[in-house]
């Protein structure tokens, strides 16, 4: 229904974005939350987690160039992340650190969703990174203090290697992505744009006593209401690292996604 109105009154979705950016902008103003600002060209010694992810994906049938200029922007936008450091009882927010995507900072047109569909956007190809930092804070401690997933399955799997719904949704400044550290350890991002690959890692202060791993389960498709969705559930387990055995289990998210594509292409009912 949002959609549909956002769509058929477009003035009506710019004013409310502004409503709800306007929003935020007063939410970021409490002085109880500490924003992690401070960053460590050096890492720490104890490396958390590592992952890397291709730059260059097959997206149905969008222009190539796109993936191009994503590159571009993930190098603008990691002049902000890279090396950024959580303290005790600091929040990382996503926007707080890298602002306002514009062309006036160097960002160009790149792949953006909205109301479903893929559209071209001034400093679009962001979201990479968001998945990346969330991927790379599931393995942590850290708490999810805010995260947004798409309601729509865009593309079939081109190389995927982590779960499906590991991923997060990011616009400007109001669908934000933020972790929260209550340990007393510090935490650190490293993030860098090779040839072919989005390459980050998290590392601590101090060697954690437990291992964090992000496992899926009850993936499937499946169809409602003459649509075909895809669903699963990502749950983070807390691993003892002298025995392998689970201390704690936290369900994180349960994901339900319309498919958008054609189901020929692997889609198949209770996979």
């Amino acid at each position: 229904m949002k959609q549909r109105i956002g769509k058929r009154f477009p003035f009506l979705y710019r004013l409310r974005i502004q409503q709800l950016m306007l929003q935020r902008r007063i939410i970021n103003l409490n002085p109880l939350i500490k924003y992690a600002y401070n960053k460590n060209t050096q890492p720490y010694t104890y490396t958390v987690k590592k992952h890397k992810s291709i730059l260059r994906r097959v997206l149905g049938n969008t222009d190539p160039i796109l993936q191009e200029n994503k590159i571009v922007n993930l190098k603008i936008a990691l002049r902000e992340v890279d090396g950024i450091v959580i303290h005790p009882g600091e929040t990382f927010s996503f926007w707080k650190l890298i602002g306002r995507t514009s062309k006036e900072k160097g960002y160009i047109e790149g792949l953006m969703l909205s109301h479903g569909e893929v559209r071209v956007g001034t400093g679009g190809g962001l979201c990479q990174l968001a998945n990346m930092l969330y991927w790379l804070a599931l393995h942590t401690p850290l708490v999810i203090k805010e995260r947004h997933h798409h309601s729509f399955d865009l593309f079939p799997d081109d190389r995927r290697v982590i779960p499906f719904g590991t991923g997060t949704s990011v616009f400007y400044n109001y669908v934000d992505l933020q972790f929260y550290n209550p340990t007393e350890n510090r935490f650190q991002f490293h993030l860098e744009v090779t040839e072919a690959y989005l390459e980050g890692s998290i590392s601590c202060d101090t060697e954690l006593t437990y291992d964090y791993r992000v496992k899926e389960k009850n993936h499937s498709f499946y169809e409602t209401s003459n649509k075909w969705y895809r669903g699963n559930e990502i749950w983070r387990q807390k691993v003892n690292k002298h025995d392998d055995s689970i201390v704690d289990e936290e369900l994180v998210n349960v994901n339900h996604a319309e498919v958008k594509y054609m189901k020929s292409n692997g889609t198949q009912e209770n996979e």
